[in-house]
């Protein structure tokens, strides 16, 4: 009798100890299950950190060596030919600087690689954006590190990029790396071999009215031949070399 009272109260001992036992196990120090979620939160804004510091290494190298653009590269690993001299700032025309200026961004030597007040207007656009407020800081850093196309993702890393690359090379160098990719037709990158494919000429050459074409076609220079321009193309570059006298005086930060 004594045994099967001493057996029940075991069990009834060993049944409250088992839940005890469970949690224990559940929170046990090693316990994965716990610190999942924290990995994974952890993992998702580490990454990103990570990436933005590859580009900040890639632009201290770029700051010296010429980089290529996102859009060489593609032609590139698909063996389309790809039609780029790297050349200084110096052997490019300072017509073509100034058209560039005039066409893209007149506030160029004034902001800090993004433009706040034309980006304030867009976003406060009642009836949507109706034009961009895109530096040539910020077209430089898409162009160079980042993919071609809209989104809100690839915008949020242009903006903290142009403004970490427009400090880390300066006005000059910004502007000198923008006219060595920008493209100027069908695997045409840079000042230099748009000048000698439309005009047969090197980038130093460049009249101010050939500047004025090269930087009218800019929005869309797969469709658009500055040697050969349409109606429209013709009146933008017009346009644009009545801009470039307003620029003349804004251009300090890329002289010699």
């Amino acid at each position: 009798m004594r045994r099967a009272e001493e057996d029940q109260i075991r069990e009834g001992a060993e049944s409250a100890e088992r839940p005890l036992r469970r949690r224990s196990m559940q929170t046990a120090p090693g316990s994965t299950r716990g610190w999942r979620p924290r990995r994974i939160v952890g993992l998702v804004l580490l990454l990103p950190a990570l990436a933005f510091g590859v580009l900040l290494v890639m632009a201290l190298v770029y700051s010296a060596v010429p980089p290529p653009s996102t859009l060489m590269l593609g032609r590139w690993a698909t063996l389309k030919p790809v039609d780029r001299q790297a050349v200084p700032l110096a052997a490019i025309s300072p017509h073509l600087v100034q058209a560039v200026i005039a066409s893209e961004d007149q506030r160029f030597c004034l902001h800090d690689g993004v433009d706040w007040g034309a980006l304030r207007e867009v976003v406060d656009d009642e009836d949507g954006p109706s034009r961009g407020a895109s530096t040539i800081s910020m077209q430089t850093v898409k162009n160079v590190f980042l993919w071609p196309g809209r989104s809100v993702l690839r915008k949020g890393l242009e903006i903290p990029l142009a403004m970490a690359a427009d400090a880390l090379w300066g006005k000059r160098r910004m502007m000198e790396v923008y006219l060595n990719v920008a493209e100027w037709g069908e695997g045409v990158f840079g000042a230099e071999a748009a000048a000698r494919r439309w005009f047969g000429k090197p980038a130093r050459d460049l009249t101010r009215g050939e500047a004025a074409l090269l930087a009218a076609v800019l929005p869309n220079p797969i469709l658009r031949n500055p040697a050969l321009p349409s109606r429209g193309v013709r009146a933008a570059a017009a346009r644009i070399q009545t801009r470039m006298n307003g620029v003349a005086g804004l251009m300090g930060c890329v002289k010699r």
